[in-house]
């Protein structure tokens, strides 16, 4: 179990992505989501479904310099250019900084620089693959594997003979989350879309945070047609409950997935759609394997892991003395 520290610090930060936000606050510490009136996109506070605990706490944006903070916690670009020059005073600017980087690099995947890179802040990646991308320069930087939870007892059953892709807004975000790999294996194998916009290309539309994984365990496997994205946790949360992966041998997904133990990655794919229904039509395997993924999750992707790293970064960063 994680051992807090004896100082908890105050980390100001923004609600970028929600699951990741959620689990980031079970760290042993107090948030502060910069927030705008109306909650608007970049500025939201504690919305939504998910249990926030009482460490999340919600603060003016336009009036951060009259509240006290140990440190400073961007995750995204946006932020980090405009909230950091026109909302933090020259005072929070000096605080100990910190940027997580949720993506690898969308311009040039090994030639693109960081936007913090130089300025002294500690860059935290979410995965080895993203670190190595992206031009770092001198940055510090650290690097904490994805931790997540799902609800007590959620596990996989598999009783429906399809696969099921979870992806928001596929069709707007095209090629680099493989629109054209998930209409091309859809019409060789059965798959269920879900996600922000899935109604557009025929699937199920969105399914809220707290009720995803309990959707997700009926299906026979889970598929992850992304070309080039960070590690998502979608993946990590279908892992946990059971579901063994297929997806396409890139980015991080190499280091996660063992073909024939816990799921099957290729970039043939012919070779993903035979995989596909060899699973269809074993389900017994498709069990044995989604359980070897379990497992992986529960060994790699443990929010107690997750939550430990987050508190000996904040810690070493932000000068918290144990």
């Amino acid at each position: 179990m994680n051992t807090p520290t004896s100082k908890r610090l105050r980390v100001l930060t923004w609600h970028v992505h929600g699951n990741y936000l959620y689990y980031l606050t079970q760290a042993p510490h107090d948030f502060y989501l910069a927030t705008l009136p109306g909650h608007p996109s970049g500025h939201v506070g504690k919305v939504g479904v998910l249990p926030w605990g009482d460490n999340v706490h919600e603060v003016p944006a336009d009036a951060l310099g009259e509240h006290e903070f140990d440190c400073v916690l961007y995750q995204h670009e946006r932020h980090w250019h405009d909230d950091r020059m026109s909302r933090l005073t020259p005072a929070l600017r000096d605080l100990p900084t910190l940027f997580v980087e949720h993506d690898p690099p969308q311009g040039h995947p090994t030639d693109t620089r960081h936007p913090a890179a130089g300025s002294g802040a500690h860059i935290v990646h979410v995965t080895p693959f993203n670190a190595l991308m992206w031009d770092n320069d001198d940055a510090p930087v650290s690097i904490i594997d994805h931790g997540v939870l799902i609800p007590e007892g959620v596990r996989y059953s598999g009783e429906r003979n399809e696969g099921i892709v979870v992806v928001n807004h596929l069709q707007q975000r095209g090629r680099r989350l493989g629109a054209d790999v998930f209409e091309q294996v859809r019409q060789q194998v059965p798959l269920q879309l879900v996600g922000m916009d899935s109604l557009r290309m025929g699937g199920l539309g969105e399914v809220g945070n707290l009720d995803l994984a309990a959707a997700m365990a009926q299906y026979r496997f889970f598929f992850n047609p992304i070309r080039y994205t960070s590690l998502g946790l979608a993946v990590i949360e279908a892992m946990m409950v059971g579901l063994p992966i297929i997806g396409l041998a890139t980015t991080e997904l190499t280091t996660v997935i063992r073909n024939g133990v816990n799921g099957y990655v290729d970039t043939r794919i012919d070779r993903l759609v035979e995989v596909m229904r060899m699973l269809i039509n074993e389900p017994d395997t498709a069990r044995r394997w989604g359980e070897a993924a379990r497992q992986t999750a529960l060994e790699r992707f443990n929010i107690q892991r997750f939550s430990a790293d987050w508190d000996r970064v904040l810690t070493d960063v932000a000068g918290g003395a144990k």
